[in-house]
């Protein structure tokens, strides 16, 4: 079964890292998959292991822009010549639909990464129309659509694809110039609103003790959050390592992660998180509570002096540490195994290619 994957970049984001994991992945299930983005270094490395990748410039939801994502993507869909197209948001799946010439028998099949609050009901209304088959990453995301319109998505929580670090805890933070004896809590997100780091920053200003916060990311707000790190006095306590490559090595440098978003799906980097052993502190948002379980703590959302106390909690508490690292491997092993998930989806995609052909 040949799948391409149409998402609007491949950077550092979640449903980035995922795609390149079913990608990589694709041989246990009979795949041959290819990526068709805006680039990226998740693309660049896919393609350095013989993935076929695509350019599609990205839409950036503007009419010209859709149109001309498209014009590109049907070329992908020419050259490749896939069986199915696996839609990653809402804004591919349109670029994908108008791609696909009208009364051809290629499926297109919507994942559905999470949404802020506002953005359900339009994207239930543009959905109805563009997928037959919907898959939702999260109870709450699929909640969610159907209270909006969308009926019957389907659920397919996100797994975790095994990554190893390529240096040990020792190495790493000398590299990055942090004591090895300082607790250090990491966070990897998009440097954007929907991840609050002005919160994250404000908690971090109110952390009683002595630790370093990492942030593993880029974006529009990456200059803004470097002149409120400098208000607070944070400069030496928080570092700004930029779009990284390395995240299995951060995370073994680290004790804790982090994630004060205002809104989410099922994101990737807590699953990370705890499948290498580190709890989280992260916002009661979608489904993370459930995804979260007794693997961290959440807190509300924009509330510093919460996220303070529970990285308080974390990073100088080395029981409660531990108990919740054994938690979060334990949830992972037994909600977010990478063989049964490409499976779900492999049932899912040849499901729908039948459908479609008959």
């Amino acid at each position: 079964m040949r799948v391409l994957h149409v998402i609007s970049e491949m950077g550092s984001g979640g449903a980035e890292t995922l795609v390149a994991g079913m990608a990589m992945a694709s041989g246990s299930v009979g795949w041959e998959s290819a990526v068709a983005s805006g680039g990226g270094h998740r693309a660049d490395a896919l393609r350095a292991r013989g993935v076929p990748t695509y350019t599609v410039p990205v839409a950036r939801r503007r009419a010209t822009g859709v149109l001309r994502a498209a014009a590109a993507a049907r070329s992908a869909v020419r050259r490749f010549g896939p069986d199915v197209v696996l839609a990653h948001n809402v804004s591919a799946t349109l670029v994908a639909r108008l791609a696909v010439a009208p009364g051809r028998a290629l499926p297109v099949v919507t994942v559905c990464h999470g949404l802020a609050d506002a953005d359900y009901r339009g994207a239930a209304r543009i959905l109805r129309h563009t997928a037959r088959t919907v898959v939702a990453v999260a109870d709450a995301t699929a909640d969610r659509l159907r209270a909006a319109g969308l009926p019957d998505p389907v659920l397919i929580p996100n797994a975790v694809f095994p990554q190893q670090a390529t240096a040990d805890r020792a190495a790493v933070r000398a590299a990055l110039g942090v004591p090895q004896d300082v607790p250090v809590a990491l966070c990897v997100a998009r440097m954007e609103p929907q991840k609050r780091h002005d919160v994250l920053l404000d908690a971090w200003a109110a952390l009683r003790g002595d630790a370093v916060l990492l942030l593993a990311g880029d974006g529009s707000l990456r200059a803004e959050l470097a002149h409120h790190r400098a208000r607070l006095a944070l400069t030496d306590r928080v570092r700004f390592l930029g779009t990284r490559a390395d995240i299995p090595d951060l995370l073994a440098a680290s004790d804790v992660t982090v994630l004060t978003s205002d809104w989410e799906g099922m994101p990737i980097a807590v699953l990370e998180s705890m499948a290498a052993g580190r709890p989280v502190v992260a916002t009661d948002v979608s489904g993370v509570r459930t995804v979260l379980g007794n693997g961290g703590l959440v807190v509300p959302r924009r509330d510093p002096r919460a996220t303070a106390e529970a990285l308080g909690t974390l990073l100088f508490d080395p029981a409660a540490r531990a108990t919740a690292a054994a938690a979060g491997l334990a949830a992972i092993r037994s909600g977010h195994d990478p063989h049964k998930f490409m499976r779900s989806y492999d049932e899912l995609l040849r499901a729908a290619i039948r459908r479609r052909r008959r």
